[in-house]
């Protein structure tokens, strides 16, 4: 097998790479006036093979010709998942020049020997550090002082060199100080093993706990953790406890999750005084809490399930809890101990209709919340003595600011991140009483960047039933709004997580090439409260969609840009939403970026062995409800894929992606072939060592975004091609 494989694989580049050969040079031209050098290509995409299987729900019938994809270990798979990788590296091959010249500036922009703010915890300053030329982080500790020598924790850039993927996660260490845990993930499935190492000898403990999440807690006891086990379908299902020095298979279970729609987590509260085991659904939550000084005890459920009944909670002097109970944009609720069932639930802070609350952060003398206004996270600090109460300036309107890691309660301040799409990312300490903000650090940015050369706006383009949907757009100054200058917008719009106007290096190297960047807050995220969340998933799904293209036709008719200029990107379920406006509207864009996308939608849906399928079916429907079925298989981007002109395409996956399987992409790109009328080039790159999240290491995730780049680089005219 091993054997054919390799032969076939073999075969392929071959004939891909003699086709490519006979393409004809052209000479170099001015970089904006070029021929785009997919004009010129001959190579001839690789087709799959198709094998017709009918599915049938419901009464109706998809036939499938393609659905032998998703066989991994099939030599035939494998051969033509690397036949569309050589036939992407033939069309591209004038490009390999530029996409080495983009991954170096990229590349140079961040500087290599570099180093975390210290964070105090316990009795320790914790930071990371990267050396010249390193991929990974180096983690450290400093005892009580920062003065004091520093002791090397952990090197991932020596853990890591054996591998093609390396990540390594979670850390965290026991009570006492003595002993570090992190999970391992070697393969970019997200399938971690738990591994322990003595920080006094620099040993690693026997212990080694396979298939878990990564997450995992201490209990104070400095000898047991609980942690989450994965099933089949990757949902963590069960919380197992281990106690150091024991047999992990013979690990007790403490918690098993019948119900497939939920999925586990485990956690720790501020006070440190309790561990947390959350059972989470996309409607509703359900916790179970123990004193973590009794890791054998009962674990008691903090407040029973409930359909709709959403609720998150941490311990401070008592409990708090974040919950839609009467509140669709939330309200912070308090508790008392032994008393946590709804029932005793008192107000803290009241729902507003306007304000969306999105998170709080417990101290001894303040509660800082993260409340989002049109839009825009606002820090509010409030002491708890009545005081004080006052909103966090900082000095720009459009921006992203959050609560960092503070896991003391007693600190008297709150370590702040901060970003605006001009503002390198910066870590802000704020002293709660003095309001006193000090910069600890601001992402240093080299290569002679000045945010001054840089411009942002924040626009409305108004949807098809009225809506205003916000955007927000970032260019070089200078950036002329006649049409002519192209512009990539960005959403993603889905599982209510919003997409902030936040600072990229890397997409400097489109602004200082004439690109305008935009980001479209569609509806399915939650920027604009959790409304705007309810009107993006389930039945009002399509929202999302018509929003991206009212945000296209926008921006055209204002004239950022035109339909020959007009780029578009997503990723995951932002990938979905490419797969959609493409079906709907192929005529608005130049061309378009879908990465890892989720695009088989009816399939993925209906089958309960495919990961995280059953969790979802509150944010995408259950397809076995006819009424669910029909209305995805109406966008369903695999589905809806028909005999039309479409723009420019390179589709990204993953072949160990757990999160969106790489028979998605595959299949998809395989119909598109046979389907589509026009001649624009359709791209599929496999990454063949990794996942959902791409490369591990710093540098190397880079290397695609440069091959992104230079895609719709080239497509708009700004790179001169070598003849």
């Amino acid at each position: 097998m091993k054997q054919l494989t390799t032969f076939l694989c073999c075969a392929i580049l071959i004939f891909a790479a003699c086709n490519f050969a006979a393409c004809g040079k052209a000479e170099s031209q001015q970089a904006d006036n070029q021929t785009s050098m997919y004009e010129k290509m001959t190579a001839q995409p690789p087709l799959a093979a198709q094998k017709p299987k009918d599915l049938t729900e419901h009464g109706h019938t998809r036939q499938d010709p393609w659905y032998w994809l998703n066989e991994r270990e099939n030599p035939e798979v494998i051969a033509y998942l690397n036949a569309e990788n050589a036939y992407k590296d033939a069309v591209m091959a004038d490009l390999k020049d530029v996409q080495e010249e983009l991954f170096q500036e990229i590349k140079g922009r961040i500087k290599e020997k570099d180093e975390s703010v210290p964070q105090l915890d316990n009795g320790y300053w914790y930071y990371y550090r990267f050396v010249e030329g390193g991929e990974y982080p180096i983690h450290c500790r400093k005892a009580k002082t920062l003065d004091a020598p520093e002791e090397i924790m952990l090197d991932v850039n020596v853990l890591a060199k054996d591998f093609d993927y390396y990540n390594a996660a979670g850390l965290d260490v026991s009570t006492d100080n003595k002993i570090l845990a992190y999970a391992e993930d070697t393969l970019s499935r997200r399938i971690y093993t738990i591994v322990f190492k003595d920080l006094a000898t620099g040993q690693m403990l026997t212990d080694r706990i396979p298939n878990t999440d990564g997450s995992f807690v201490w209990a104070n006891d400095n000898k047991t953790i609980f942690y989450g086990v994965k099933d089949e379908t990757l949902r963590v299902v069960e919380i197992r406890k281990h106690r150091l020095g024991t047999d992990p298979a013979k690990d007790p279970v403490v918690y098993h999750e019948n119900d497939a729609t939920f999925d586990l987590g485990i956690g720790k509260t501020k006070s440190k005084k309790y561990l947390l085991i959350s059972a989470t659904q996309t409607v509703s939550n359900e916790y179970r809490y123990l004193d973590a000084n009794t890791p054998d005890g009962q674990w008691t459920v903090f407040q029973p399930r409930e359909r709709n009944l959403e609720y998150s909670v941490d311990h401070g002097d008592k409990w708090y809890v974040r919950t839609n109970m009467g509140a669709t944009n939330f309200r912070l609720m308090s508790a008392a101990e032994g008393k946590t069932g709804k029932a005793n639930w008192q107000e803290v802070i009241a729902h507003r209709p306007d304000i969306f609350l999105e998170g709080f952060t417990l101290f001894k003398s303040h509660l800082v919340l993260e409340e989002r206004i049109k839009g825009i996270v606002n820090i509010r600090v409030k002491s708890w003595d009545g005081k004080q109460d006052y909103l966090v300036d900082f000095g720009e309107d459009s921006y992203v600011a959050y609560a960092a890691n503070n896991p003391s309660f007693d600190s008297p301040t709150v370590r702040l991140g901060y970003t605006s799409m001009t503002t390198p990312s910066s870590v802000i300490d704020l002293t709660l009483a003095t309001k006193e903000q000090k910069l600890m650090k601001q992402q240093e940015v080299l290569g002679g960047f000045d945010k001054n050369n840089y411009a942002t706006e924040r626009v409305y383009a108004t949807a098809k039933d009225g809506t205003k949907v916000p955007i927000s757009i970032v260019y070089k100054k200078g950036f002329k709004k006649d049409g002519t200058q192209p512009l990539l917008l960005y959403a993603y719009g889905s599982y209510g997580s919003s997409t902030d106007p936040y600072f990229s290096a890397a997409r400097l190297s489109l602004l200082d090439r004439g690109f305008a960047y935009a980001i479209a807050h569609i509806r399915g995220g939650q920027e604009m409260g959790r409304q705007w969340y309810d009107d993006g998933k389930l039945l009002k799904k399509m929202n999302t969609f018509t929003d991206f293209v009212d945000c296209g036709d926008y921006l055209v008719a204002q004239k950022y840009t035109s339909k020959d200029n007009l780029f578009a990107m997503g990723g995951s379920a932002g990938g979905l939403l490419m797969g959609a406006v493409v079906n709907l509207r192929p005529d608005l864009f130049k061309g378009v970026v879908a990465a890892v996308p989720f695009v088989d939608v009816v399939t993925t849906m209906l089958d309960e062995t495919i990961p995280l399928t059953t969790f979802e079916w509150d944010e995408w429907g259950n397809p076995k409800n006819k009424e669910y079925y029909d209305y995805m298989l109406s966008y369903s981007p695999y589905d809806q894929v028909k005999a039309q002109d479409y723009p420019a395409m390179l589709v990204t996956t993953g072949l160990h992606d757990s999160q969106v399987q790489y028979f998605e992409p595959a299949k998809w790109v395989a119909k598109l072939r046979t389907m589509k009328t026009d001649k624009n080039p359709l791209l599929l790159h496999t990454n063949m060592d990794a996942g959902h999240g791409g490369q591990s290491g710093r540098f190397r995730a880079f290397k695609e975004v440069a091959m992104e780049y230079a895609f719709m680089l080239d497509l708009a005219g700004k790179v001169k091609v070598k003849g």
